[in-house]
């Protein structure tokens, strides 16, 4: 049975009065009426496909927003609407698209600009991605999202300058940001300067995620009554990053390690598996806080006593590249002491094998854990350890050659 007018206008009110009270849950069935109703009317289209939005309910919410925008082509609303949706459900093409039409309704509006920004990334267009970044920066030089995105593309293509510029000024408008904190944390560090970056890069703490943190205090480099708890900040610690990090950055403090069973033997340093009580301690610290907290640098890292006893004769492999033919190989990490050389990437069995003092060749791809510093060649973190570029066979093959 069709719907009076004033049936239609009623529903409309109603629905209007939930959506504005935040009860979208309440105002979409009623739109749905009006847009069933009223099948050629914009305004309707656009209610309903927006209170699907703010319901989550995207791929339900594409019909009526699209058929909307043909509707209203005069409204820049209703076209960046349109491109929101699109851009979650993935279609970055059409998203675009719907954005250039919003963009000729409204020029000049940093919104907009920015979202083309990011429209033009996710489609790997990342020039027109900058130009359109830089246009939304020409509107509002302060737009937070716009300086963070394109801080990210410098930083990708190794402006580091125009990125920490970016970020800076970010940041003189959110000062406290964990984020953008962080991540000029990062930029910094990767420029090993340790300096200025360590602080921001603590920010990360401060930042939700999946991960671990013990019921303590949190050890800031103060003097403390009690045992100290040093321990790795991944939720899985039988993971390759909390073995890793465990291996790397487990030295120079008077604590107790929280480690994996499996990595205690070859510590040297007092340990305590995760699970156990924690009773008697008085603080707790990531281990990747310690450089922050101890002031270390890439030039003044506390040294490691090898705690290898014997040289062995074969070649441990733990590298993604493939190996020479001929060679005695070994790629159980619980036969390294047998080995005199080993090669691999930045993973747990690289890093103990150079923690025993096993000659060590480290391959690093671009864009490698800031720790290990800009440089390649000797590392600092280990005496017995060569840095090595991922992918560079030559250089491989020399180093195995004079092995």
């Amino acid at each position: 049975m069709a719907l009076s007018d004033l049936q239609i206008q009623t529903l409309a009110r109603d629905a209007v009065q939930r959506a504005a009270a935040g009860d979208f849950a309440g105002a979409e069935p009623l739109l749905a009426q009006v847009a069933d109703a009223r099948p050629n009317s914009g305004q309707a289209l656009h209610l309903l496909g927006q209170a699907r939005l703010k319901l989550g309910r995207f791929a339900e919410a594409r019909e009526p927003l699209e058929r909307a925008a043909k509707f209203l082509p005069k409204e820049a609303a209703a076209q960046v609407n349109l491109a929101g949706c699109l851009s979650v459900l993935g279609d970055h093409a059409a998203a675009l698209a719907a954005l250039d039409r919003a963009h000729r309704l409204k020029p000049g509006d940093a919104a907009i600009a920015h979202n083309k920004g990011r429209a033009l990334e996710a489609l790997r267009r990342p020039d027109e991605a900058e130009h359109a970044y830089n246009e939304a920066l020409s509107i509002d030089h302060r737009l937070m999202p716009s300086l963070s995105a394109r801080a990210n593309l410098l930083a990708a293509r190794g402006d580091w300058m125009g990125a920490l510029a970016d970020l800076d000024m970010a940041l003189t408008s959110r000062p406290n940001d964990p984020p953008l904190r962080l991540r000029r944390g990062e930029l910094l560090l990767r420029q090993g300067d340790w300096l200025r970056g360590l602080g921001d890069y603590e920010a990360r703490l401060e930042i939700a995620g999946d991960r671990y943190t013990p019921d303590l205090p949190r050890w800031q480099g103060e003097p403390v009554t009690g045992r100290l708890l040093i321990y790795p900040e991944q939720a899985d610690i039988e993971s390759d990053a909390a073995l890793r990090d465990t291996l790397m950055l487990a030295r120079g403090v008077d604590g107790i390690i929280q480690c994996a069973p499996r990595l205690a033997k070859w510590l040297a340093m007092p340990t305590i598996e995760r699970g156990a009580a924690l009773d008697g301690f008085a603080a707790a610290a990531p281990l990747r806080s310690l450089p922050h907290l101890l002031g270390w640098t890439l030039d003044s890292l506390p040294p490691l006593v090898p705690t290898r006893r014997a040289p062995g004769s074969g070649i441990g492999w733990f590298s993604q590249a493939e190996p020479p033919a001929g060679l005695d190989l070994e790629r159980n990490p619980d036969e390294l002491t047998r080995c005199r050389l080993v090669v691999g990437g930045d993973t747990w069995p690289t890093h103990l094998a150079a923690r025993l003092g096993i000659p060590t060749i480290v391959q690093l791809p671009p864009g490698a854990d800031w720790l290990w510093g800009p440089q390649l060649g000797p590392s600092p973190w280990y005496q017995s350890a060569e840095v090595l570029p991922a992918g560079d066979d030559a250089a491989l093959e020399s180093r195995l050659a004079a092995s």
